[in-house]
């Protein structure tokens, strides 16, 4: 699987899989324009939106309508090092349902890959300029 982020100015990086983009920026008062999500924001997005899709897939094998089904994400950052320290994942599900689905229902909202992900940490390898053979100079 492969994705590709490219610069767009300022404090702008779209991401390109396969036929979609993602737009990412900085808000104004950290000097950029805007003009999409910034990183963090994607990041717990793609945590909630998970969520979501899990609890959505989960409702649909029992017959619990998805209409009106959403997931808020509230998180605060920490320190040493910085990065974001909680997420706290509300799922809104207008319909009743017993305790025993609720149960199970969180149990799978739990178990969506991207909470998976965090809970057992990728291996991250960032190199520079792999498969390059190019020798330049940088003004």
């Amino acid at each position: 699987m492969k994705l590709q982020v490219a610069f767009h100015g300022g404090t702008r990086y779209d991401i390109t899989s396969g036929k979609h983009r993602v737009v990412t920026d900085q808000p104004v008062a950290a000097d950029g324009q805007d003009a999409g999500m910034s990183a963090v924001e994607l990041f717990v997005g793609s945590v909630a939106s998970c969520v979501g899709y899990f609890v959505g897939q989960f409702c649909a094998r029992h017959d619990i309508p998805r209409e009106g089904l959403s997931v808020d994400a509230e998180w605060t950052m920490a320190e040493g090092p910085h990065r974001v320290g909680q997420i706290d994942i509300a799922i809104h599900l207008p319909h009743r349902i017993t305790p025993e689905l609720k149960e199970r229902l969180l149990k799978v909202a739990h178990g969506c890959t991207v909470h998976q992900s965090l809970r057992v940490a990728p291996t991250v390898a960032i190199k520079l300029n792999p498969h390059s053979h190019q020798v330049g100079t940088h003004p």
